[in-house]
């Protein structure tokens, strides 16, 4: 097993009279992670799972004796795929309230009903963390970074996903395998998810633009939807870990622009897998893309595992002045360019050095890109 970086930080929370949520996209190794996490707390263990029907009604209205009874002299309670039990918020806070010495994990691989029904009753009762597939540092952790930096172009071409990286003369097919499960099981279980060929359609065009700004009445266009229904999906790809957004910086300069935003995904292999493209790099056209992907997304896992409250954004103006990523930290600004080929200018817009004089710039290429990730 390769180690996670937030293992030991969740291990320390453990049995503070708290409940972990630990969210994160199916296949990133949530189970794997509260195995392990189980097995080093040398505890008894209840463990529970979501997807099965008669889980989902025991724990979807249940009263805390009944709980008890339950749950009886075991320590640790494990609920994966939590987001699919009704009410899961009450019934954590239960166990949680009327049981602090009971630790309860609950995974969820979506934000949806678990974030719904489960922030209001938790209030002040959870840590809650979120997985992704591996982060570069978690990689040079494992195999030294010398080999991982010789993995480059695997990991941009079919990503970090555990199995991935596991099984690398499998990387296609299970690839293909991963993106049908997790991109459609949890949305197509969701109500309102009512065109599952819109929702591939919509996910194709989005891997088609990662990079370039993103138009939802263009997209209802392409698609073949109405603006609010293509918004709508986008949410739900957010909240299933699928995509993430990168809004447009914008404080002093009149031409900035405001409302803009990017999309990307968490795992560049999910979106090869999209498009059904795994050319190696040489052959590739959208290799800048790729490469702008793969190094915010790291950076976000960065961020996220080192519990650095950063904000992401993209900076344009309308006469077509760019900047790829703009991070605030703690009201401080770092601005960057990403090149693939290291031989490439990079030019930092005056526009956006004059108006915010106290940035920092820096160019990340493939010969500096490990101090950025690590």
């Amino acid at each position: 097993m390769i180690p996670r970086k937030i293992e030991d930080i969740i291990r320390i929370r453990l049995f503070k009279g708290k409940a972990i949520l630990l969210f994160g996209a199916r296949q990133v190794g949530k189970t794997t992670l509260v195995k392990n996490l189980a097995k080093i707390s040398h505890k008894k263990v209840l463990h529970l799972n979501g997807d099965e029907p008669d889980i989902r009604e025991l724990l979807g209205s249940i009263s805390s004796s009944q709980l008890k009874n339950y749950i009886g002299n075991n320590e640790l309670v494990v609920i994966d795929e939590a987001q699919r039990i009704q009410n899961i918020g009450i019934t954590l806070k239960l166990i949680t309230d009327n049981y602090p010495e009971i630790q309860v994990i609950a995974t969820g691989s979506s934000s949806l009903d678990i974030a719904n029904s489960a922030k209001e009753p938790l209030t002040g009762r959870k840590f809650e963390y979120t997985l992704y597939p591996f982060s570069f540092q978690e990689l040079v952790n494992n195999h030294g970074l010398l080999e991982e930096k010789r993995q480059l172009e695997q990991r941009l071409i079919y990503g970090s996903y555990p199995e991935i990286v596991q099984n690398p003369n499998e990387s296609e097919e299970l690839l293909n395998l991963i993106s049908d499960s997790y991109l459609y099981k949890d949305l197509l279980l969701i109500e309102t998810i009512k065109r599952p060929k819109l929702l591939a359609k919509l996910l194709k065009a989005l891997a088609l633009q990662i990079g370039n700004e993103v138009s939802y009445n263009e997209l209802s266009q392409l698609v073949g939807a109405d603006k609010g229904t293509v918004e709508k999906y986008i949410d739900l790809l957010e909240q299933t870990f699928v995509v993430f957004t990168l809004p447009s910086f914008s404080r002093n300069v009149r031409n900035e622009l405001k409302k803009s935003k990017k999309i990307y995904f968490y795992d560049t292999g999910i979106r090869n897998s999209i498009i059904g493209n795994f050319n190696p790099v040489h052959s590739r056209t959208d290799i800048g893309a790729l490469w702008e992907n793969y190094l915010i997304a790291d950076r976000i896992k960065k961020a996220e595992y080192g519990k650095i409250r950063t904000n992401f954004y993209f900076w344009r103006t309308t006469q077509q002045q760019e900047i790829d990523l703009i991070e605030e930290t703690d009201g401080k600004l770092a601005a960057f360019e990403f090149k693939w080929n290291e031989k490439a200018k990079a030019k930092f817009p005056k526009t956006f050095s004059g108006n915010y004089p106290g940035a920092k710039f820096g160019v990340i290429t493939r010969q500096n890109y490990e101090t950025f990730l690590t």
